[in-house]
């Protein structure tokens, strides 16, 4: 029995460990019956142990979102392994410790959360452009910016220009048959949350307002989302954010 992604070609970008959503979207892709290619940043050799731990073989491009250089030259790099793409996870954010702190970041750190965490979203799409002759589904992650968080502050904001982002990007890529959507996941207890002071403040909400019991340690039902988006299933859905947060988005209390 074949896989929603069977013979599809898919790019991950963001995978650190077994507990990111990055991971689980990959394992579950590769499960249904994806390729798929990788990018890490900084630390590669971590990304490349993580890799083993995926049903296959996948290979490891560095790809650093902010590098003009390396975007430029990534096509070609994701060439030497596959010739086409049909999906892209954008599972990619980054913020300076003091953007946790709202009103006392300066633009500086609000600039680099923005452009890592948003901007990183069409630069990467762009980049992939040539290798989605047919089209294909664009999937990234957000954190549910039509709230205020706590502790998350210009992280929020940057997320709130990640999913206006990924509006505008899948209006200009509609006539190319490019599908862009965002998964908007609740917490996970993976690297990244440590960068976040206060995580436990935000597991804590889990706890109270979670419809859906929710498991920081498991990012897998955020991962089968975007493998979700990634198939065929969803032929005319584009410019959404589909939520994977156990609905406390819906809560009001």
């Amino acid at each position: 029995m074949s896989g929603i992604l069977d013979g599809k070609r898919i790019l991950v970008t963001g995978m650190l460990t077994e507990r990111s959503i990055a991971f689980h979207a990959a394992k579950v892709a590769q499960e249904e019956g994806a390729e798929v290619v990788l990018t890490g940043f900084g630390r590669i050799s971590l990304v490349e142990r993580t890799a083993q731990q995926l049903p296959k073989p996948a290979p490891v491009i560095e790809l650093d979102v902010t590098s003009p250089e390396q975007l430029d030259g990534l096509a070609a790099r994701i060439g030497d392994h596959v010739t086409t793409l049909d999906g892209i996870v954008h599972s990619v954010a980054f913020g300076p410790r003091n953007v946790f702190d709202f009103l006392a970041a300066d633009w500086d750190d609000v600039a680099t959360a923005v452009q890592v965490s948003a901007f990183s979203y069409k630069a990467l799409v762009m980049a992939c452009l040539p290798l989605m002759p047919r089209g294909g589904s664009v999937v990234g992650l957000t954190f549910d910016a039509n709230l205020t968080w706590p502790h998350y502050d210009w992280m929020g904001v940057a997320k709130a220009a990640l999913e206006s982002t990924n509006r505008y990007l899948a209006r200009d890529l509609g006539d190319r048959d490019i599908r862009c959507n965002l998964v908007a996941a609740g917490p996970i207890l993976s690297m990244a949350a440590k960068s976040i002071p206060g995580f436990g403040d935000l597991a804590e909400a889990w706890e109270k307002r979670s419809a859906l019991s929710w498991n920081l340690k498991d990012a897998e039902p955020a991962g089968r989302g975007v493998v979700g988006l990634l198939s065929d299933f969803f032929p005319k859905t584009t410019g959404e954010i589909v939520h994977v947060d156990g609905g406390v988005h819906m809560v009001g209390a």
